[in-house]
């Protein structure tokens, strides 16, 4: 018997079962890789992003189709992370703005929210690839499209719609040069099928593990640039979902997040449709609930005694990173708003220092090794006191999830400068201006970091051919801006090989930042050698502290 509809109660095992299935593929999904660096994360970001959504889907108590797809669209939004993630969570937005409208889902239905999921995609990269992700999307767009037409029996749409993102997603080697030379397709066309594969299993009924979405996942820290070990003023973090009744307007919000100042600190507000995400550290969390039923249902509740709990640091906590905050924002708060305000997203103690120096506001521990997700940079964003807030994302990977930020931010001007690495973002925050305007700052940022070039040093975990090298297992690498530029036995020796690529007529400064594997001693004496081999450029040698990268430099 033809199955031909999908109703709210199997759409959410579907929805859920795919979660499970890319958790469980996740390390397979990493290892895909194209680079064969220690920090490959694809997996990791996309179980991220959808684990946010997959906990606010099971949150739900019988739901419609409508407040599953505010779920689905807000979890992933505010989990996403990485470049895939991001547009995972995209894909996840399109998806459900169309079958909001439905109380059952048919063939037609699903092409259709196939097809805007795909548009909605490819709209929020600037420059789309193709042999990626977007293009297995719209390889089960088109199909959808396709197969709509000739039947409405389920039963055999799902099946051929999966065959082909399998042999689209089977041909991004050949239209992505770099991921045939490495043997490998794309990793994050691979996590939407694990998705879909995990779905089909809970239309089929097939028993789901769902113990991963139960158990939770981590999340990345975020740290004031200014942060205090000393006691708590107010002993419950709170934090809760409004599913609001009616608009919650910019006045709405402004009075919402006034009450929670009176009764306590460190509050986080987000709006997105009809949801509302509430933190709170305060002595009475009554209060902040009764004043939050005044808008709508709550879900989510969760109250944690931070007086019996501080000594555990739950870094794996979101309310977690506004504690780290507690200190210093109510005294932000307190002063009057300034002009301009910096967020940088940085990793090793080192390079943590050299951005509070420069006055970064805020910094977002996270980078290469673990993405921060838009709800991270939200957090940020809510806790710099200023009307026009710069973020640098400081890694190629990162910049998608500051841009999704910047798109749900009301109340402040963001402004996302592009940095690739923290060398860069360095670059762009000494190229601040304070007597000049935000446009002016910005394109001068911009312009700056054009001339940094940055070489990271770190190892292989895995043989590969890339770049036209071959690399096996246990080899240093030295990466530049486009690709891997040396490949040695000996980190010095490899990273000397890969600033001689770096390094040009114009160059006037290289700056070495050492890692945490790097005894202080033998970076100094590496920059001595250095210094002999370059003797009419200048070296600084600045202790970073981040972990995986033995070296990150910029040359100049």
């Amino acid at each position: 018997m033809a199955v031909k509809t999908i109703n709210t109660e199997m759409l959410r095992k579907m929805f859920l079962a795919g979660a499970a299935n890319l958790d469980a593929k996740k390390e397979f999904i990493n290892e895909l890789n194209v680079f064969p660096v220690p920090d490959g994360d694809t997996g990791t970001n996309m179980t991220l992003t959808i684990m946010s959504a997959a906990k606010e889907v099971q949150a739900l108590d019988n739901p419609d189709m409508v407040s599953m797809a505010k779920a689905i669209s807000s979890g992933s939004l505010r989990g996403a992370r990485g470049n895939s993630g991001v547009i995972l969570s995209q894909l996840l937005r399109g998806f459900t703005k169309e079958i909001r409208e439905y109380s059952e889902i048919d063939v037609n239905v699903l092409a259709k929210a196939c097809d805007r999921a795909t548009a909605t995609a490819y709209k929020a990269v600037m420059k789309p690839k193709e042999g990626t992700i977007l293009t297995v999307a719209k390889g089960i767009s088109q199909k959808a499209a396709e197969l709509a037409e000739t039947t409405d029996d389920l039963e055999v749409f799902l099946p051929e719609v999966i065959r082909h993102a399998e042999e689209v997603l089977a041909q991004t080697p050949e239209l992505l040069p770099v991921l045939k030379e490495a043997g490998v397709v794309d990793s994050g066309g691979q996590g939407l099928l694990e998705v879909i594969h995990g779905a089909y299993d809970a239309f089929l009924g097939k028993e789901i593990d769902y113990t991963s979405i139960e158990a939770g996942s981590g999340t990345t820290m975020v740290k004031p640039a200014q942060q205090a070990q000393t006691d708590i003023k107010f002993g419950y973090c709170t934090e809760f979902i409004i599913m609001t009744e009616k608009e919650f307007t910019d006045k709405d919000e402004a009075g919402l997040k006034s009450y929670l100042e009176s009764i306590g600190d460190s509050i986080v507000c987000v709006a997105d449709d009809d949801v509302v995400k509430i933190h709170v550290h305060t002595n009475d969390p009554g209060l902040a609930i009764q004043k939050a039923l005044t808008y709508g249902q709550l879900s989510r509740i969760k109250i944690d005694n931070m007086r019996e709990e501080h000594q555990e640091k739950l870094i794996r906590d979101a309310g977690k990173a506004a504690a780290q905050q507690a200190e210093a924002a109510p005294a932000k708060k307190a002063e009057p708003r300034k002009p301009t305000g910096f967020i940088a997203v940085s990793i090793g103690d080192g390079m943590n220092e050299i951005f509070r120096e420069l006055g970064v506001d805020y910094i977002i521990e996270g980078g290469q090794t673990m993405n921060p997700s838009t709800d991270d940079m939200l957090t940020a964003i809510d806790q710099v006191n200023a009307d026009h807030i710069f973020i640098f994302p400081n890694n190629k990977n990162i910049i998608l999830a500051a841009n999704q930020a910047q798109s749900l931010t009301k109340d402040k001007d963001i402004i996302v400068i592009p940095t690739k690495t923290v060398p860069q973002g360095i670059t762009a925050v000494i190229s601040y201006m304070p007597e000049a305007d935000v446009d002016t700052n910005m394109e001068a940022m911009q312009e700056a970091i054009k001339n940094v070039k940055t070489g990271q040093v770190t190892y292989a975990v895995r043989d590969t051919h890339i770049d036209d090298k071959e690399i096996h297992e246990g080899d240093i690498m030295g990466i530049g801006d486009s690709g891997i530029l040396s490949v040695g036995q000996s980190v010095e020796e490899t990273t000397k090989d890969m600033l001689s690529q770096l390094v040009d007529e114009d160059s006037e400064l290289i700056s070495l930042y050492y890692g945490q594997d790097v005894l202080p001693g033998d970076a100094e004496k590496f920059a001595q050698s250095l210094e002999e081999i370059y003797p009419d450029i200048d070296i600084d040698v600045h202790m970073g502290g981040q972990p995986i990268y033995y070296y990150v430099l910029s040359v100049e």
